[in-house]
């Protein structure tokens, strides 16, 4: 991924300022714009995408994928049982 700067900056306080925000959130920078305006500098920039990945809890494990499950705990998560929220009139019917 390519760092796009613009702005009145010279190229080494440009390099500071990356530095800088890399540092700070601990990511690359995508975008770098910089605005000096006497002692004042404004910066606007983006951040690299970070993946994410989803967590559920199954069978008391927090997993994101079960692809490295062995067979026994492959076979424990598809035979529990699964709880669903019914309406309120389903509800009164069990009362």
């Amino acid at each position: 991924m390519s760092l796009v700067i613009t702005g009145n900056a010279d190229p080494k306080e440009a390099q500071a300022y990356v530095d800088y925000l890399e540092n700070k959130f601990n990511r690359k920078l995508t975008k770098l714009d910089i605005n000096i305006d006497g002692e004042y500098a404004d910066l606007s920039y983006e951040l690299e995408h970070v993946p994410f990945e989803r967590i559920r809890r199954i069978t008391g494990y927090l997993v994101g994928t079960m692809d490295h499950w062995n067979d026994a705990k492959s076979a424990e998560e598809r035979d529990r049982v699964k709880h669903s929220v019914g309406s309120s009139d389903e509800m009164e019917t069990l009362s």
